[in-house]
């Protein structure tokens, strides 16, 4: 895309904000903006990163080029593009008692309870999805939820004129890409990446990192399998989510990079 129009990449990644995880968190090796922003120990929210990605975009777009909002994160995705009221920060000591929670009863008993408490923020909430399930349940103890009211993003109400993509594989592809993706990572050293993180300070959201655990607490083909597995289904709520958007303009994937983006670019050219 930034080869064909004058154009600047924008992540929409709630992970990728990090840096020291360059690896397990997939950062592209092309110039991105807000990847690498924050300390591992420092603790990330939608609210500074929706603030960073409202300045990125304005500014990108007063300078003539257009942003490219790239990503798999849906409420950073709807922060970057919309205007969302934010819920406040959970109460001092909160969170730890809910991540014990999570750590305890586990990931599928944890969205059951969510369930009970707030059952339109488990219907866009994954049970693997430590982080955000243990943020709806904060809301929940307060009488909020996760879920906006008003669904700004999917209601077609965003900051500027937007075209979104969505990039399409078959089944098996995406499968292959992501354990290719995985043993990739293991190949380049990720281990040692880990190593390093968690020799530091790292905060709960950091912690949070799909991978960080399984790299490193498991054996590295035992690790390898259940990444690819997590990975899988992450990949399959993401896909859900980004079937809800209106106007959504997907796009095959399965093709050379060119081609993609020849498309891609020739929709914006129609859509102006």
């Amino acid at each position: 895309m930034t080869r064909k129009i004058p154009a600047e990449l924008v992540s929409a990644d709630a992970m990728q904000v990090y840096r020291g995880l360059p690896l397990l968190t997939n950062q592209s090796e092309f110039p991105t903006r807000l990847v690498g922003i924050l300390e591992l120990g420092e603790e990330g929210s939608v609210a500074d990163y929706q603030r960073r990605a409202h300045a990125a975009i304005d500014e990108i777009l007063a300078s003539g080029r257009t942003p490219v909002v790239v990503g798999g994160t849906g409420l950073y995705l709807r922060a970057a593009l919309a205007e969302l009221e934010l819920p406040p920060r959970p109460a001092p000591g909160e969170r730890d008692r809910l991540e014990r929670l999570y750590d305890r009863i586990g990931g599928q008993q944890a969205h059951r309870l969510l369930a009970a408490r707030d059952p339109a923020a488990a219907a866009v909430v994954h049970a693997n999805d430590r982080r955000r399930i243990v943020r709806a349940l904060e809301l929940a103890e307060v009488g909020l939820s996760l879920r906006p009211g008003e669904d700004r993003l999917w209601g077609e109400n965003t900051r500027h004129p937007t075209l979104i993509v969505g990039l399409e594989l078959p089944h098996e592809e995406l499968l292959r890409r992501i354990e290719v993706r995985t043993r990739r990572m293991f190949d380049h050293g990720v281990e040692e990446e880990v190593r390093r993180a968690l020799a530091g300070p790292i905060s709960a959201t950091a912690r949070s990192v799909v991978g960080l655990r399984e790299v490193a607490e498991l054996p590295r083909e035992e690790a390898i399998d259940t990444l690819i597995v997590r990975t899988s289904r992450y990949a399959s709520y993401q896909r859900k989510w980004m079937r809800r958007i209106p106007g959504l303009l997907p796009v095959r994937a399965d093709r050379p990079p060119a081609e993609v983006a020849a498309e891609i670019v020739g929709s914006l050219a129609g859509a102006g």
